[in-house]
């Protein structure tokens, strides 16, 4: 069996951006969160992944009677903790919404993610950064320190294959390019229009990149003025402080939103002012950040204001999935490929107990024996003779045990390679591993400090 590890989480497939953004967390607070999940019991490794389009809980449960039992306790856990979280009631208030994977589809869904192939824009790279911030803050924090540190940086190997060996992310290709393709159906032509970036981090960088020379200008409205000028001088483009918003707004014709407030950047009254000094010129919101920037009730109440939200790039996302088509099935294959090596590596850590054991009892029989004669009838021998002899046991018991080890090693990659270890526990009177030997712990590695190189033995799966 392999490791059972865990996901929990919801996605743009499953809920809409008004619960996705209930659960969507800011760096600053995952600490907090990975010390309240890492605080349950029932918890060995865990990660904490927010985005715009998903938040999920990957954790690797601590050993249990059996993997099925440990997966049930540490999924009971998630889900209590999302559930304390969001401020819940209780967890069937979010049993609508939350997917849950075990074991190899947990795992196979990991990688799917970091490989973009779970994106609602196929073949962005902005998830890959994601997981590896998500990653990285999870290793200084010391949730994740073994398997699962291990288990998503394979993730990262299956993304790079995929990004090199497929064209699944060729050309520029976002939430933000998506919106601005919006942008560009809405107006025809965004050559005398004037496009505003509230928000200068990633996205809205996307944002303009995507624009280009298309828009007659472009302008950046963020809280950084620092930060939103030297974005502008990027592009061509003005900066304007937060405090300039209405009147930014007033001057602009598509209003694309990416920052990372919790509460509305442009709420209802501001853009009822807004409209006023317009003189009923239409302003059209894409609002691409979770939690969401834009009052949607602007849509509803306001005449000549439309506020498109992330959900509602679904039908310039088609299109982005029909041209991409061909290639998911290549970078599927490469899933799968790395899914299988990795089975192969996981299963290994039920077999190579019993491998230690083994050779644990058969040299501690041969020496016991050498030793009782050099005792009695071989007390005579000198150091010179002893150390030959003693030679002589390492090497019958490399031989003798070649081919069980061979076997057994073997055996990990098949799916009833546990059947061959317990007969050899059977056969051999060797204790069977304990179940907290299962998933051994190791200690947290310093803050920014890499997760530890594999010994020869896991050469199959390179950090």
């Amino acid at each position: 069996m392999t490791l059972p590890v865990v996901v929990i989480g919801l996605s743009h497939k499953t809920a809409p951006v008004e619960v996705r953004e209930r659960f969507a967390s800011s760096s600053e607070l995952l600490p907090e969160i990975l010390a309240r999940l890492t605080a349950r019991e029932e918890i060995d490794e865990v990660m904490f992944l927010s985005t715009c389009n998903r938040v999920e809980v990957i954790g690797l449960p601590k050993s249990g009677t059996s993997h099925e039992a440990a997966a049930q306790l540490a999924s009971t856990a998630i889900r209590e903790a999302l559930r304390d979280h969001i401020g819940a009631r209780n967890i069937d208030e979010l049993r609508a919404y939350l997917y849950e994977r075990t074991g190899e589809d947990a795992v196979r869904h990991v990688f799917r993610v970091a490989a973009s192939l779970d994106s609602m824009v196929l073949g962005e790279p902005q998830i890959l950064g994601q997981v590896k911030d998500a990653f990285d803050a999870a290793v200084a924090s010391g949730a994740l320190r073994s398997h699962l540190a291990r288990c998503v940086s394979r993730a990262f190997t299956v993304a790079k294959r995929v990004r090199t060996e497929t064209q699944l992310g060729a050309g520029t290709v976002s939430i933000s390019s998506v919106a601005v393709d919006l942008a560009k159906r809405i107006f025809g032509d965004l050559g005398d229009r004037t496009v505003l970036l509230v928000g200068a981090g990633e996205m809205a960088e996307a944002a303009a990149k995507s624009l280009g020379q298309q828009a007659k200008a472009i302008r950046i409205c963020n809280r950084s003025f620092e930060r939103a000028a030297s974005l502008a001088a990027h592009f061509n483009a003005t900066a304007a402080p937060i405090e300039q918003l209405e009147s930014e707004l007033v001057q602009s014709d598509v209003v694309v939103a990416s920052t990372s407030s919790k509460s509305f950047v442009i709420t209802r009254d501001l853009v009822k002012r807004v409209m006023k000094q317009r003189k009923g010129r239409t302003l059209f919101f894409i609002d691409i950040a979770v939690p969401r920037n834009v009052d949607p009730a602007i849509h509803e109440h306001i005449d000549n204001a439309y506020v498109y939200d992330v959900d509602d790039l679904q039908s310039e996302v088609a299109e982005n999935m029909r041209s991409r088509k061909a290639e998911v099935a290549a970078a599927e294959k490469i899933v799968e490929a790395e899914l299988g090596s990795w089975n192969q590596w996981a299963r290994g850590l039920n077999v190579n107990p019993t491998i230690v054991a083994l050779r644990a009892k058969t040299r501690g029989v041969l020496v016991a024996e050498l030793e009782r004669s050099l005792g009695s009838r071989l007390k005579h021998l000198g150091e010179a003779d002893r150390a030959a002899l003693a030679q002589m046991i390492e090497s019958a018991t490399n031989k003798l045990l070649h081919s069980p080890t061979t076997r057994l090693k073997q055996a990990a990659g098949a799916s009833d390679g546990n059947d061959l270890v317990r007969a050899a526990q059977h056969l051999f009177d060797l204790p069977a591993a304990p179940a907290a030997q299962a998933l051994p712990r190791a200690e947290p590695p310093a803050p920014g400090a890499p997760v530890p190189a594999p010994r020869e033995s896991e050469e199959r799966l390179p950090h």
